[in-house]
Order: C-alpha cells, then sequence, then structure tokens
C-alpha cells in the first residue's frame, strides 16, 4: 500500500501542561481513529535552518515544518481524507501538506 508523509505548519506550543496534556489527548485520539494506517506516527520538530546555492537561512523558511507522519492510504485523496481530522487543522492553527512518498 503507498505511503503518505503528513508535513504540519503552523501550530502554537500549549502554553500550561494542562493544555499539553489535552492537545496530546486529540492527538492521540486522531491518530487511534485512523488505526493501523498510521505507519511512523512522526513528531514535532524544532526550528529549521534552510540550505540554498546562496547561503543558509536560519528562520525556517517562508512556511516552517512543525512535525511529520507518514500514513499508509489507498491514494492521496484518502491520506488528504485522514488529514482534514489532524487537531492543528480542526483548531484552524495550522496546515497539513500531504505527499506521496515514492518507492526508488
Amino acid at each position: 500500500m503507498p505511503q503518505f508523509i503528513f508535513a504540519y505548519h503552523g501550530g502554537k506550543t500549549p502554553e500550561t501542561p494542562e493544555e499539553g496534556e489535552k492537545v496530546m489527548a486529540e492527538w492521540m485520539a486522531w491518530f487511534g481513529g485512523m488505526g493501523d494506517a498510521v505507519a511512523v506516527p512522526g513528531n514535532p520538530v524544532g526550528m529549521s535552518k534552510t540550505v540554498s546555492a546562496t547561503g543558509v537561512a536560519d528562520d525556517g523558511g517562508a512556511n516552517p515544518l512543525a512535525g511529520y507522519s507518514v500514513v499508509n492510504a489507498a491514494d492521496i485523496d484518502t491520506a488528504t481524507e485522514m488529514a482534514k481530522g489532524c487537531p492543528m487543522v480542526v483548531s484552524g492553527n495550522g496546515t497539513v501538506e500531504v505527499a506521496e512518498i515514492i518507492e526508488m
């Protein structure tokens, strides 16, 4: 079955331990709802650097990556439907970029 990467953009760091527990519960419920389709739950990521022919930028680029996951889905439309349930999307605090992982 094809695999798709979910690249998370946006979101915000929880401000209190209670908010962190709530956010984690939302993510775990979403992952749980997808069941075995979640191949790699992934993790949040720190600030990135953008490397180009002209040098290195420390700002994470125009749309910094916030985290990632890998899911199994029949096609990109199915994966996109799964991504609509992401807590970042539901809350309006972020977006999910969906792309198929191409086997080489």
